[in-house]
């Protein structure tokens, strides 16, 4: 299956994925979460969505851009994939997290507050 992905690390990717699951009522699409290190989360979207829309420096963009490898670590349906697991697991094929809904979530959430670099 072919997708493009945002990491966002830490607190800062819970947050996004809090809010995600708030406003979708419990389905924003497919999240991995990192369980170690900094606990990042993988938000999964469309193939080709991250490409040309500007995205915070806060978001790591993976996708199929000319020139550009990238690797995203998913984790099984089933069974230990440690350390990652599904935050929201995908549920069912083509569905991905809305890009817009993610990229708004993210400069409302980490760009748009105090103390937050950019924020007021």
């Amino acid at each position: 299956m072919r997708f493009d992905a945002v990491r966002l690390d830490g607190l800062g990717g819970r947050l996004v994925a809090d809010c995600l699951e708030a406003v979708t009522d419990g389905d924003p699409g497919p999240i991995v979460r990192r369980v170690n290190g900094r606990q990042d989360m993988y938000f999964l979207l469309p193939p080709g969505s991250t490409h040309r829309r500007p995205w915070p420096g806060v978001a790591v963009r993976f996708n199929g851009e000319a020139g550009r490898i990238s690797y995203v670590p998913v984790p099984a349906l089933e069974g230990s994939t440690w350390p990652l697991t599904w935050r929201c697991p995908p549920t069912e094929p083509g569905r991905f997290v809305h890009p817009l809904l993610l990229q708004s979530a993210v400069v409302a959430l980490l760009l748009n507050r105090p103390g937050s670099p950019g924020g007021g």
